[in-house]
């Protein structure tokens, strides 16, 4: 089952996927501001809780080594229960004491072998959680760093437009502005003539 910080992840990527590239481009796309704001804002929420879970895990070792260690007390007091058994019962003494103390140690040993296993999978848990825990967050980061630097070149991008844009405008203002004056001055040489004939 997928946490739901992978969750929140893949609906970023299909959001992003499922967005309209801008005009004469194949590489940016138009984004709805709001809708990504509201997945990264949801993605940050739900972080401290995953590493909670994460913490939650590794915190299990201590469990699993004292649950271990509760089964090598065990075996170990069994066998000794066994070994005083067999000193009671048996004839000779010297062989009961053998057997009894070579049961005591399989039963020391066995229970090693249960405490380094359980050691062995508490810290494969612990590290597959931190593996799992960076790896999310290298993730994360990654998508944030690129949604900036995204964010960046359209803004970047916007502003070279809309200056483009002026430089038009006052060009044609420019190349506008000649013409009107030079129609205010037939005007003027037009309306000269009325006047001497009045006097």
């Amino acid at each position: 089952m997928s946490s739901r910080i992978e969750q929140i992840i893949e609906e970023i990527e299909e959001y992003v996927d499922s967005c309209k590239f801008q005009p004469l481009s194949t590489t940016k796309i138009v984004v709805n501001k709001e809708e990504l704001e509201e997945l990264l804002r949801e993605l940050r929420l739900k972080t401290p809780d995953e590493i909670k879970r994460y913490q939650k895990i590794i915190s299990n070792k201590d469990a699993i080594l004292a649950d271990a260690q509760s089964k090598a007390d065990g075996i170990v007091a069994n066998a000794e229960s066994r070994a005083r058994e067999l000193v009671s019962q048996h004839e000779v003494t010297q062989q009961a004491y053998a057997q009894a103390n070579a049961t005591i140690n399989r039963a020391n040993q066995q229970a090693q072998e249960i405490l380094d296993a359980a050691t062995a999978d508490a810290n494969s848990i612990r590290l597959s959680a931190i593996n799992y825990t960076d790896d999310m967050l290298g993730n994360l980061s990654e998508l944030v760093n690129s949604t900036l630097a995204d964010a960046g070149g359209k803004y970047r991008a916007f502003i070279e437009a809309l200056q483009s844009t002026s430089d038009v405008v006052n060009q044609n203002r420019a190349e506008l502005a000649p013409q009107a004056a030079s129609d205010v001055d037939i005007a003027e040489d037009e309306a000269e003539p009325a006047e001497d004939e009045e006097i």
